[in-house]
């Protein structure tokens, strides 16, 4: 679930943080960060949990519905396509879901359910679920795309959800777009054959990358006097102090990357701190870092410092 340049990003926030508290507890902030790592999975969980109790209010709405002292044919008799909606009974059924949100205690959306409602309500209101509700039968097929086209279109740019995201963590946000997308691939993946046991996806595809996200933390910070000298000189116009802590951050976790990570190509070390410059930081900061890390590559490649092994890695 968890991409490399995730990590990049969360140890770059750590370093930054470290940086405006002048901490200098390398074992509490790198605690911190995993700690941090393993909120997102958090996150990962209640969206899922969300799309389940979405299920259960509609089955309740209906359910009160029939109950009415005056209630229409329709309510007698309700359409209950999506709540008989295969790929959500699937979630509902899951036994890690249940057991991971009964162990972790995540009882979010039983405190704050008027935000269940309010997604439920938009569902409700939306061209695509009138489309969905059309008919009284569907397939296995036709109950997935509906789930994802539902999903990515009303339920994960609803403004509501998103402040209250905010609010319950500030560092939920910047997971929020990883995770809606490990949610789409998952539901992608989801065949009809209900399997209780499916497992979820797993926070780190695998430990080499729990182990580079401590590595690439560790060595940075270690490291982060001698990596600041590389940057003097090759700034002409720029004092040390002009730059911004973010830009320096990325710029030492770059240069951390062509020194003490020989398997990772130049190349992707610069075109990731770049992506990452151009969403984090200031309009002209990628130029600006691209330009550093272009003269620190070469000279080092020159000088037989850039340590890299392999074909294709230079």
């Amino acid at each position: 679930m968890l991409t490399r340049r995730h990590i990049r990003v969360k140890v770059m926030q750590s370093l930054y943080s470290m940086g405006q508290t002048q901490s200098d507890n390398l074992d509490k902030e790198e605690k911190f960060l995993l700690f941090s790592i393993d909120q997102m999975y958090d996150l990962f969980l209640i969206n899922l949990q969300l799309l389940v109790e979405i299920r259960k209010h509609a089955e309740d709405f209906l359910a009160k519905s029939q109950k009415k002292y005056l209630a229409t044919s329709e309510e007698k008799n309700p359409n209950t396509k999506f709540v008989n909606n295969e790929v959500l009974l699937a979630l509902e059924k899951n036994l890690q879901l249940k057991e991971e949100i009964d162990r972790k205690k995540m009882n979010c959306w039983e405190l704050d359910s008027e935000y269940v409602a309010i997604l439920w309500k938009s569902i409700k209101e939306s061209d695509l679920y009138l489309d969905y509700m059309s008919t009284k039968m569907s397939s296995f097929k036709e109950d997935k795309d509906f789930l994802l086209d539902i999903f990515k279109e009303v339920i994960a740019p609803n403004d509501k959800l998103y402040e209250y995201i905010e609010d319950k963590k500030l560092t939920w946000i910047d997971d929020l777009p990883i995770v809606n997308t490990a949610i789409i691939k998952m539901l992608r993946k989801v065949k009809a054959s209900h399997d209780q046991d499916k497992s979820l996806p797993k926070l780190y595809k695998d430990q080499d990358d729990r182990v580079f996200a401590v590595e690439i933390f560790r060595k940075t910070v270690l490291n982060g006097v001698e990596f600041a000298k590389e940057i003097d000189g090759k700034t002409p116009n720029w004092d040390q102090d002009r730059i911004a802590e973010l830009d320096k951050a990325i710029i030492k976790m770059a240069i951390c990357e062509f020194v003490k990570f020989p398997s990772i190509p130049v190349k992707v070390t610069i075109n990731e701190y770049l992506e990452i410059a151009k969403e984090y930081s200031t309009p002209k900061s990628s130029i600006f870092i691209n330009g550093i890390l272009d003269k620190i590559s070469k000279e080092y490649q020159e000088s037989g410092k850039l340590n890299k092994v392999g074909r294709g890695l230079m």
